[in-house]
Parts: structure tokens; C-alpha cells; sequence
């Protein structure tokens, strides 16, 4: 099929124009949208380096894995941006009743590249009135170790605990069991 337009062809004229200028116009408009791809959705998940090089790890926030036959198997991940490289100080921030004994009953791995640090966690700070744990629990900060990051990119962390539980754990609808409960894992810039 052949289109052939006469200029001067009035008749022709006002059938070809109208539908030229309509598919500009939807083209035009169809430029600015965007679409939820992949891409997009993965972008939504990852977690960014804020300005003053902290990486906070909410476990809500994380993929999580539960194995019902044995909890010490359980697991949270996170992708994870760093814009600013360099060594990082590892804390888990977990939300305790007894300010004296987390009760962790095994270690908790953190896994980053090829460095896995391993602690059985201990109440190194305890933050009172945080808002970042339920109303009748205390926020106990861990200290687990260091690790060193050499470049800016994406990065997956992994914690391994018993302590991380599905994301209605601890909600009035399913109260949670133990007195301590894993809420975050954070990084902070090691400064020297």
C-alpha cells in the first residue's frame, strides 16, 4: 500500500495531517512515562550509603528466608549500594527486654565478599526511649567486628540467626516468644 499525498490535493491534505499530528501528539506523550520494569523494581529494594557513610539494615526491610526445621539456618539478605568505601564497623541493634542478657541462644554470622564475621552477641549500648524497637522493649547495640569494602558498587549482605524471623514476629497479632529480638544490622564508617 502506497501512500502519495499531492501537495496542493485539499482532500488529501485534510485526511493525512490530522492523523499525523495525532500520532505526535500520543508519541509525545508517551515519552515521559515510565514503566515498572525489573530493573525499576530492583532499584525500589536496595539500600543506599546516606551522606555521612552509615548503612542501616532493618530487618523488615530485608529478604528473609525461615527454616522451620532449624532456625539457627535462617537468613536475611540485603543489596546494598556503598558510594563510599573503606572499613566498617559492624553492629546488631536487637530489641531486648532484659538489658543485662540478650539470651541469644547461638552466634550470628554477617557475611560481606569474602569476609564472614561471628559473634554471640552481647549489650554493648543500650538506647533507651528508641523509637526503632516495640514500646516495651529496650534497643541493645552489639558490637561484631569490621570489615573492609575496597570499592564503591553493589554489594549483598547476609545475616544467619535464629533470630530472624518472619516480618509479623513480634506484631500484637503474633507476640513474640523470646525477650530479644533482632531488629537491624548497621555500618558506620570505621574512623581513625
Amino acid at each position: 500500500m502506497k501512500f502519495k499525498i499531492n501537495i496542493g490535493d485539499k482532500e488529501n491534505e485534510e485526511r493525512f495531517f490530522p492523523l499525523f499530528y495525532g500520532l505526535v501528539i500520543i508519541l509525545a506523550g508517551s515519552c515521559g512515562q515510565q514503566s515498572n520494569t525489573p530493573s525499576t523494581l530492583e532499584t525500589e529494594n536496595r539500600i543506599v550509603q546516606q551522606a555521612d557513610g552509615t548503612v542501616s539494615l532493618k530487618l523488615e526491610k530485608a529478604v528473609c528466608y525461615n527454616d522451620a526445621l532449624n532456625p539457627t539456618n535462617n537468613t536475611a539478605d540485603w543489596s546494598v549500594v556503598i558510594s563510599k568505601p573503606g572499613r566498617f564497623k559492624v553492629w546488631l541493634t536487637s530489641a531486648t527486654r532484659d538489658t543485662s542478657d540478650l539470651s541469644y541462644s547461638s552466634s550470628v554470622k554477617v557475611n560481606i565478599l569474602d569476609d564472614h564475621l561471628e559473634v554471640t552477641p552481647e549489650v554493648d549500648k543500650i538506647v533507651q526511649n528508641s523509637g526503632d524497637v516495640p514500646h516495651s522493649y529496650f534497643r541493645a547495640d552489639s558490637y561484631v567486628g569490621s570489615f573492609y569494602v575496597p570499592e564503591a558498587g553493589e554489594y549483598n549482605i547476609q545475616v544467619i540467626s535464629d533470630k530472624v524471623l518472619a516480618k509479623n514476629a513480634g506484631s500484637k497479632a503474633n507476640p513474640q516468644i523470646d525477650d530479644t529480638m533482632l531488629m537491624s544490622v548497621i555500618l558506620t564508617p570505621a574512623i581513625r
